[in-house]
């Protein structure tokens, strides 16, 4: 068994970036800009925006935080997305989820010009990537085919089981891993917390995405032995040994479930990081207007 360690191969695509960020600045072209909008005072999302901001000041990008009280209306908040989209200097734009309830998240999703669209949310840029188009992916499905590219992990005539449908994960990770690609080419099945006999399905799958987001949900049954095993799940658990009162939890037992693995990744230090260099890559690549 070995850990797929995903702060590791983060930090080496990180180096990548921030060579490729030397010749921008010798070369006096365009600096990459992010642009977050957050709206209310979720703590998680402050987290997650506050990671965001950090890698770009890391990596030499600019950056803009837009915040904006849970008060906003939705046309305010549309007419805001419209202001960064026609902003030349702003490359890539995200709106930190979850939205107020009084605020369709779709069609603020919609809103955003396809070509910022760095989190990979926009319908026309999940079209273009199901035709195998150049498009701009989902950070986390597009972090993990980074991984299961370094760690050179065999895709092809795989089975392929990814368990949860979300527009965030389930479904493009099930569209990216059947496509004709070098990290592709399986034989996938996209389960879901309908789906009946979970367990015997997830049994038969070489290769085992879990984004159910129910903690340490996928248990020894569910895995075949030597199948590569990568936990998108990330869930705060009430844990009264840490000083902050919670641990992280994955959707696999991991102790449970790791002997059985192939490769496995770990969670945190798994996928988590591949998520956010990930979005850096999606950044850099508008700012080449290497897409669009």
């Amino acid at each position: 068994m070995q850990i797929i360690d995903g702060k590791a191969v983060a930090d080496e695509i990180k180096k990548e970036i921030a060579l490729e960020m030397e010749a921008i600045l010798a070369s006096g072209k365009k600096i990459p800009h992010l642009v977050a909008i957050l709206v209310g005072n979720n703590g998680s999302s402050e987290t997650y925006v506050a990671n965001k901001v950090k890698s770009c000041e890391e990596l030499g990008f600019k950056s803009s935080l837009l915040r904006f009280p849970p008060t906003i209306t939705e046309s305010e908040l549309l007419a805001e997305v419209i202001k960064v989209n026609e902003n030349d200097d702003m490359d890539g734009l995200i709106v930190q989820l979850p939205l107020p309830n009084h605020i369709n998240p779709d069609k603020v999703m919609e809103t955003i010009s396809p070509r910022k669209d760095v989190d990979g949310f926009h319908p026309i840029n999940i079209g273009r990537m199901a035709k195998g188009l150049p498009a701009y992916i989902s950070a986390t499905p597009q972090g993990v085919l980074d991984l299961l590219d370094r760690y050179g992990i065999e895709t092809s005539g795989k089975h392929c089981v990814v368990v949860g449908r979300s527009q965030i994960v389930g479904l493009p990770m099930s569209i990216l891993m059947q496509r004709n690609t070098k990290i592709g080419n399986c034989t996938v099945t996209l389960t879901h917390s309908r789906t009946q006999n979970l367990a015997e399905m997830c049994a038969t799958a070489d290769i085992l995405i879990a984004a159910l987001g129910i903690p340490e949900f996928i248990t020894a049954e569910f895995i075949k032995e030597g199948a590569v095993v990568i936990d998108v799940g990330l869930t705060r658990v009430e844990d009264t040994t840490k000083k902050s009162g919670f641990a992280l939890k994955g959707d696999v037992k991991f102790d449970e479930v790791a002997p059985k693995c192939s490769y496995i990744t770990p969670v945190p230090k798994g996928v988590g990081p591949m998520t956010i260099v990930s979005l850096m890559k999606n950044t850099l690549l508008s700012a080449k207007r290497a897409i669009y």
